[in-house]
């Protein structure tokens, strides 16, 4: 009878680890983007194909809006817990994985096109490095060029560096930009950018045309120097350790849709950030285009702020020759 109770007992637990093994998982996301927004819906959408493909197993729960707090705060949530993943500029992962900023170097790319080219070529090492780091994402989204835009007219570097430029508070990388250019960077968390510009704190911006309609920073504004400035990204990233307590299948399942999804939103983006350039110039904006001179000015001062920031680690050295050497073989006639 005893060993029949202990078996009993020991069947019990089994069963219970079971169930628990079968419980659904519900991955806690957050996200800056608003309730609504094309960014949301389609992660939305993500979220539903995942439930339906993984028969319940799986849930994403979203989290809208910057309720969870900037990049700082969503990362202190994810250590402790509250949070499985986020939707982040690559800047707030900078710490676990350098090189997962190697295409925000300034004025690293000319065109799109060469965006597209480079970005085949080294996507799946920045993805993995940033696996081993300890993050799963399924992809990069792009919210586009990043252009200079100001309250005043500005074509030259020496003009620029009169004025106080807004820097990611949470974007250590693109404040060490600012600072290679000569620049003044003043560190503001994305709320306090409009009421920077209107008490006259910041007097610019580098920010992608998309994010300077969408958050009406261009009211404040007057002139946007057409020339690109730095390439913007981010991804949807997930704990590792909360990944892998799913299973292979759902697993499998997220890579899929997650990466689908990431793909499509990155087709949508890179339309959004061409309406948002028309946008801006209808509202009156002026695009300015600098001199033969003072472009070759700028052009020779991102060069020196890339390579601070390689001396610096912001990226690796060897990564960052890597991808020059693709640049000059994709550029060669």
């Amino acid at each position: 009878m005893v060993f029949a109770g202990k078996g009993r007992w020991a069947l019990i637990a089994m069963l219970l680890c079971l169930s628990a093994g079968l419980q659904a998982a519900t991955l806690k996301i957050a996200t800056l983007s608003p309730p609504g927004s094309a960014w949301m819906q389609a992660m939305e959408a993500a979220g539903a194909r995942i439930v339906a493909e993984t028969e319940g197993r799986v849930t994403l729960r979203f989290y809208p809006g910057g309720v969870m707090g900037d990049d700082t705060a969503v990362l202190r949530k994810i250590r402790f817990g509250q949070l499985q993943g986020a939707a982040l500029t690559t800047g707030a992962l900078q710490n676990d994985f350098t090189d997962v900023q190697l295409y925000n170097l300034p004025m690293l790319f000319n065109d799109f096109d060469e965006v597209d080219a480079l970005r085949a070529q080294f996507d799946p090492a920045l993805l993995a490095g940033l696996e081993e780091a300890g993050w799963v994402a399924f992809g990069f989204a792009e919210a586009g060029f990043a252009y200079a835009m100001s309250k005043v007219e500005v074509t030259t570097l020496p003009e620029a560096r009169a004025l106080k430029v807004w820097a990611p508070s949470d974007d250590p990388g693109a404040e060490a930009a600012l600072r290679g250019f000569g620049l003044t960077p003043v560190p503001l968390g994305i709320a306090d950018v409009l009421p920077g510009l209107q008490t006259q704190l910041i007097d610019a911006i580098a920010a992608p045309p998309v994010g300077a309609v969408a958050l009406q920073w261009f009211t404040q504004l007057q002139a946007v120097l057409d020339l690109p400035f730095m390439y913007v990204y981010g991804t949807l990233a997930l704990q590792r350790k909360a990944f892998e307590r799913l299973s292979a299948e759902d697993q499998a399942v997220l890579r899929t849709v997650l990466s689908e999804t990431f793909a499509a939103i990155g087709a949508q983006n890179r339309a959004d950030h061409e309406q948002a350039m028309a946008a801006l110039k209808a509202q009156g904006l002026r695009f300015l285009s600098p001199s033969p001179e003072a472009r070759a000015e700028w052009v020779a001062a991102a060069a020196m702020a890339r390579q601070e920031m390689i001396d610096s680690g912001a990226v690796s050295a060897e990564r960052y020759a890597e991808l020059q050497a693709a640049l000059r073989a994709y550029r060669a006639p």
